[in-house]
């Protein structure tokens, strides 16, 4: 039932949010009821299956461990994001930069993104999640635009087009991994089990052609290199909470969709294959951003681009096996709370600022207390400082590589070392200095500021004290992923 509670209520808030008056204050209400709704949906989902390692309603909607980390990422974000956007929209108002029919246009797209999402996760057929993970391009594609900008435009049509081109070309892979199930009867219903019970039928060859489509199109919606050029461009011109949710968020669900297909693949032609394409796809995710960022001028897209390296990060645990699986499941949690808190930050840095150029934000410490703290704190933990719990993550996943891929771990290194200067570099130019701009002095409101304490808390408190439950259901996905 709690599956059900989860997809019928941003189905709800979306029809509710439709049907508002013209007033702002009830569709914020609709946002910050839903969002505790959603959130004790996945608590009790997720209770369900740390006591019998799935949990089912019906045929049609499942959940096991790998998905209640990767629903857990949206949930948890989106809880956050929700009331984010709340604050964030009350300033926009203020400053006459939108009104009521774009905020009820944002809310609506909002949920019908999350709800996307959720399906995604939930659905137990293979070609329902395409469907999902499509449905969240359409979303999305329009509140990248949402400010109506010729820049706007041009990365939202960017965002369509290339995820568009890259779902087809997974769709084809789907459509070949299928392939053994078409003698079943007419009335059976494929689901993932069913995909993985015939896995020995699929003809080898098949196999390694559909799992390079599947890698490159869900991949391209996964943001990994080469495939990456749409994320930046989207990442900067979404509102702030839908950066949040597109890089903590959107990123593990086309993740997880390689993984379930990995499986499947590893089961006809055996692990090496589709481990060395990952590491291959994941070390230049890695590299590429890495000379990027050292000389990027906006902070949003120096964001963007550091999802797409940690994306690059996790691919490679998958493609070293063994504890860099576990360590990858684990560093997909810590990437999804740290990388929407710093856009929780930069949405307060461009509200304060009015900008996203890196030259022009000077001494946000003086100007934004809470937030320049937030955002310091989010660099050391992004760039795998310790105590964080990337900086486990990450020696983890490098540590198992080690012995058999010395060189791609060096190349890794170096490139994490050059990310580390550019971070370095960028964030102390926009937290340190005086305030020569004479900005006000003060957040924007206090909606804006809460909700990336409570995830940055999250962070730290799992980073230093991680829960067993959480422990457990890692566990157990890393053993579904291998």
């Amino acid at each position: 039932m709690a599956l059900i509670l989860l997809v019928i209520t941003p189905i709800i808030a979306v029809l509710l949010s439709l049907a508002v008056p013209r007033k702002i204050w009830p569709l914020e209400l609709i946002a910050a009821m839903a969002a505790p709704i959603e959130l004790g949906s996945l608590i009790m989902s997720a209770i369900s299956v740390l006591g019998q390692k799935s949990y089912s309603f019906g045929s049609f909607l499942s959940l096991d461990p790998l998905g209640t980390i990767v629903l857990s990422t949206i949930v948890v974000v989106g809880f956050a994001a929700s009331y984010y956007s709340i604050g964030y929209l009350r300033r926009e108002v203020q400053k006459e930069i939108i009104g009521f029919r774009r905020v009820r246009q944002y809310f609506v797209l909002f949920h019908l993104f999350l709800l996307a999402m959720f399906f995604a996760v939930t659905t137990t057929n293979p070609i329902l999640t395409w469907l999902s993970i499509e449905a969240t391009t359409l979303a999305t594609a329009f509140l990248i635009s949402f400010y109506n900008k010729p820049s706007a435009m041009e990365a939202a049509w960017k965002y369509l087009i290339i995820n568009s081109i890259g779902l087809s070309l997974g769709l084809f892979g789907t459509l070949l991994f299928l392939s053994p199930t078409m003698n079943l009867a007419a009335d059976s219903f494929i689901s993932w089990q069913v995909l993985l019970a015939n896995a020995h039928l699929l003809n080898p060859l098949l196999a390694k052609i559909a799992f390079v489509f599947v890698l490159i199109g869900y991949g391209t919606k996964a943001g990994l290199a080469p495939m990456h050029t749409w994320l930046p461009d989207a990442h900067s011109k979404a509102p702030s909470p839908v950066s949040a949710l597109l890089s903590g968020a959107l990123l593990n669900v086309a993740l997880m969709a390689i993984l379930r297909y990995k499986a499947v693949a590893d089961i006809t032609v055996g692990p090496l294959f589709s481990q060395n394409l990952l590491i291959l796809f994941g070390a230049m995710s890695v590299v590429i951003p890495a000379f990027i960022i050292v000389i990027q001028k906006n902070y949003k897209r120096l964001f963007a681009y550091s999802s797409i390296e940690h994306m690059g990060i996790m691919a490679l645990g998958f493609g070293f096996g063994g504890l860099g699986t576990f360590a990858a499941l684990l560093h997909m949690i810590y990437h999804s709370l740290t990388k929407s808190t710093l856009f929780f930050s930069a949405g307060n840095i461009f509200l304060k600022y009015s900008s996203t150029k890196i030259y022009n934000v000077k001494g946000t410490l003086t100007v934004l207390p809470i937030t320049g703290i937030i955002l310091l704190i989010g660099f050391l933990a992004i760039i795998g400082m310790p105590p964080f719990g990337i900086f486990m993550t990450e020696f983890y996943i490098l540590t198992s590589g080690m012995a058999a891929y010395p060189l791609v771990v060096v190349g890794i290194l170096i490139a994490l070392a050059i990310i580390f200067v550019g971070f370095l570099r960028h964030t102390t130019n926009m937290a340190l200095g005086p305030n020569i701009e004479n900005v006000p002095v003060g957040e924007s409101n206090y909606l804006t500021v809460i909700p990336a304490i409570f995830l940055l808390s999250l962070f730290v408190i799992i980073s230093i004290f991680l829960p067993e439950p959480v422990k457990s259901l890692v566990q157990q996905a890393s053993l579904l992923v291998k």
